[in-house]
């Protein structure tokens, strides 16, 4: 057996703040009460809930369901319901003359939380983050309780993956009641020359019933610790109101943050009452510009580029929609590895981490609120496309809500320097679902030769209305930040454009419309395009990469994403870079050869006689196991000058130059087992990457490598991959084994995922077949100190096991 010894020592855990930007928050996400049941009596003060599950947030109800094939497909077959969460605070009596608050980083859906039995507020929105005052519910130096409940009973109500339950972050925040306002900070850049300015904005709310004068301390700190600017103002807050200070900031020669360096700074803000500081907070910036033109595209820091982007939605395979840096961050930082420099939260905000995530790494982001406005889509029930749709959703909150939400999404999020724009929607103009116009009928000068989806439906709501509701949208965006564009996902870009709502943009996506460009570049010259949600074809990429009036595109998707389901057996949508387990796909190879600077070559392969064509939604992985002289066709990609193929040290096949029509080239081989490998050259036939696979044996052993984070008992979620071998170490591709995981000591087991989007078993156990050869297991320690031991084991193979001692 293999044994690996860690001895760790305690690491420091600081706090992220949270993002409210006030007060003293201190997180509450450990031991909550948790059951699937609604009963009113469950908001009470007193209630026996010694039966109830107990839990740590983020918490993700539905990904611990049971996948059934009578549940909808829409959202990977998976159960919604009704929830509720409770836990109990101590507020201490020397707390009593402060302001207490409870902020959620995101609760899907429709929660409404009560404080000691009383309500203190409802959020319908499944992914804003909100913040309720506390204070008159709170019984100082007592206990009290939490209770939220959490209503996702139209559990088809996306068109991909929710989850369930408090799924983000939740934090208690003690203030003074003169303080910051919640996202009331705001710096945005701009660069002169050689000087950075940063503009600020610092609101101060007084929650009091007599003035309060304050001064308004700000100090920016560079990477390396140091003051390089500083500034205070003086400003009177009226009772019970808001008041705030407009200043800058100057530094010379700033480090500019961009893809490659991604250089940040610390704003230090700090409120003084009488001389005393009564608030603080500390907002992460730095210096870049954006340009957006219609004829050159997109610039960073003045330096026109192309958008390399994904859109990405918000689970994480078997971990459901509970967010996890740490993983997240690997995810992210693979497909920065793949060339990948911009990211499109699909179709809604992300977690709060996230971005920052996006500020460290150096990525891009656009950041997204709806995919719904005030009608519902179509919600495929019985497989993605077909059969009778479902029409739940969020439109019935709309009216009410859309403006508020995205207001709160803006002042969260518009201190990142990596959100380049804001996007107010999603395909919210498909072709009648919902609206519907004259054009879809085609024919005169709509450029249509047939009827689209039906034609005219003169009883469907008019796409008219889509240009007043896009300059509503527009509006609330502007007023919290004209520093960014705002845009929009369009999907029937020939409806729209019979409409106001291009117009009320200030870039334009287009999804899937390649054939508009040209065109409509030509026709609306001041309109700046790029693709907002692209396929993965060569052509759609040479659109972007030969015109320089289109800034970029977004494939649909950077990553495997649950729901969205085909038939049953299905528990997602299989277009990702990297799967559900974090692994790069053969797809996101040819990516990395598109998109990468860095040398690179990968060679998958399958039968010569079953498959041929497109290649670039090939599921062509690094296999050499076939029978003796069989004809295999090795496909290679490679953004290197040439690439040759060598099998058992003998070269086959011609050295083939780069292929600019296709993107890849190709052999066709007898197959001999062995060791094959593809050579990447430049010019001179200088070696500059080089991948190799070998043909392997049958499954002998398990062998484990850890991804990313150690486990620690900071709550850190560690990633650990189990790979099954033959004798010899190599990686048995097509094994199917099943892998057990048994944890000793203070450790939990959150899942183990492999990848395998039509495996419908149970994720909910410590047992799981891996896919291709590998999956990973996702492991957090629990508060106890001692040894945590992890045990991998499998029928017939060698085990292997892991020990760490937390001091």
């Amino acid at each position: 057996m293999k044994k690996i010894l860690i001895i760790l020592s305690l690491l420091v855990y600081i706090n992220s703040f949270g993002q409210i930007s006030f007060g003293n928050p201190e997180k509450i996400n450990d031991d909550w009460k948790f059951i699937l049941q609604d009963n009113p009596d469950y908001k009470s003060l007193v209630l026996d809930v010694s039966d109830w599950e107990t839990v740590d947030v983020p918490y993700d109800w539905s990904i611990k369901g049971q996948l059934d094939s009578t549940l909808a497909s829409c959202t990977g077959y998976l159960p919604g319901g009704i929830g509720w969460f409770r836990k109990t605070i101590e507020i201490p009596l020397d707390k009593s003359k402060e302001k207490v608050y409870l902020y959620f980083e995101g609760v899907y859906n429709r929660s409404e939380v009560f404080v000691n039995g009383e309500s203190i507020g409802a959020r319908p929105n499944g992914y804003m983050s909100f913040a309720f005052d506390a204070t008159p519910y709170v019984k100082f130096g007592e206990e009290n309780t939490i209770a939220v409940r959490v209503d996702h009973s139209q559990s088809a109500d996306s068109r991909w993956y929710p989850g369930s339950g408090i799924y983000r972050n939740v934090w208690l925040v003690y203030s003074n009641p003169v303080h910051i306002k919640q996202w009331g900070v705001f710096a945005y850049p701009e660069i002169t020359e050689n000087q950075g300015i940063l503009n600020l904005e610092v609101s101060i709310d007084n929650e009091t019933d007599t003035s309060a004068e304050v001064e308004i301390v700000n100090r920016l700190v560079n990477s390396q610790g140091k003051i390089v600017a500083s500034g205070s103002n003086n400003i009177e807050v009226l009772p019970n109101e808001s008041n705030k200070i407009q200043t800058s900031l100057a530094v010379s020669d700033p480090q500019l943050w961009d893809l490659t360096h991604p250089n940040l700074y610390q704003l230090e803000t700090v409120v003084l009452r009488e001389g005393k500081e009564i608030d603080r907070n500390t907002t992460q910036t730095g210096f870049r510009t954006f340009t957006f033109d219609p004829n050159k595209g997109f610039a960073l820091n003045g330096e026109f580029m192309k958008m390399k982007g994904v859109c990405l939605h918000h689970d994480l395979g078997v971990l459901g929609s509970a967010f996890y840096p740490e993983v997240w961050r690997s995810r992210l930082q693979t497909l920065k590895e793949i060339g990948v420099n911009a990211i499109r939260t699909s179709h809604n905000p992300q977690a709060p981490e996230f971005y920052g995530l996006c500020d460290e790494i150096g990525l891009l982001v656009l950041n997204e609120a709806y995919d719904e406005w005030e009608f519902p889509k179509r919600k495929w029930l019985k497989g993605w496309n077909v059969g009778k749709p479902g029409y739940e959703g969020s439109y019935d909150i709309f009216a009410d809500w859309s403006e508020k939400d995205l207001e709160d999404l803006v002042r969260r999020d518009r201190n990142h320097l990596s959100v380049f724009a804001w996007s107010i929607g999603n395909e919210v103009d498909y072709p009648n679902d919902p609206y519907s116009h004259p054009v879809l009928d085609g024919g005169g000068d709509t450029g249509f030769t047939q009827a689209v989806y039906g034609g005219f439906k003169k009883d469907a709501p008019k796409a008219e209305r889509l240009g007043g509701i896009s300059k509503r949208l527009v509006s609330a965006v502007k007023k919290h930040d004209n520093s960014r564009p705002t845009t929009a996902g369009l999907a029937g870009v020939t409806m729209s454009n019979a409409t106001d709502y291009p117009g009320a943009l200030d870039i334009t996506g287009y999804n899937y419309t390649e054939n508009r460009y040209t065109q409509d570049h030509e026709k609306y010259p001041n309109r700046v395009i790029f693709g907002s949600e692209t396929r993965h074809d060569y052509d759609a990429w040479l659109a972007v990469k030969n015109n320089d009036y289109i800034f970029g595109q977004f494939l649909w998707t950077g990553m495997d994403y649950l729901g969205e389901s085909r038939e049953w057996p299905s528990r997602g949508f299989y277009s990702g870079l990297i799967d559900f387990m974090g692994r790069i796909k053969p797809m996101g190879y040819l990516r990395q050869s598109l998109w990468a600077k860095e040398p690179m070559i990968y060679i998958g392969t399958h039968k010569a006689s079953e498959k041929s064509g497109n290649e670039y939604y090939s599921d062509d992985w690094s296999n050499w196991n076939y029978n003796k002289d069989e004809l295999i066709k090795v496909v290679c990609y490679t953004n290197t000058a040439k690439a040759k193929l060598v099998l058992n040290g003998k070269e086959v096949g011609q050295v083939q130059n780069y292929n600019e029509e296709t993107g890849y080239m190709s052999w066709n081989v007898p197959f001999q087992p062995g060791k094959l490998e593809a050579i990447g050259l430049d010019e001179n036939n200088k070696e500059q990457s080089r991948c190799v696979i070998n043909t392997s044996d049958q499954p002998h052993a398990l062998e484990l490598k850890q991804v990313g984070q150690e486990i620690t008992k900071g709550g850190e979620v560690a990633q650990i991959k189990i790979q099954v071998v033959d004798k010899n170490g190599i990686l048995v591709d097509k094994a199917k084994n099943e892998i057990k995981c048994t944890i000793t000591g203070p450790g939990e087991l959150l899942g183990m995922e492999a990848g395998n989007n039509s495996d419908m078993g149970d994720y909910t156990d410590n047992v799981q077949q891996v896919y291709h050869g590998e999956l990973v297991t996702y492991i957090k320690a629990k508060k106890d100190s001692g040894a945590i031991k992890i045990r991998f084991t499998s029928p017939g193979l060698q085990p292997v096991e892991k020990i760490v001692n937390l001091n």
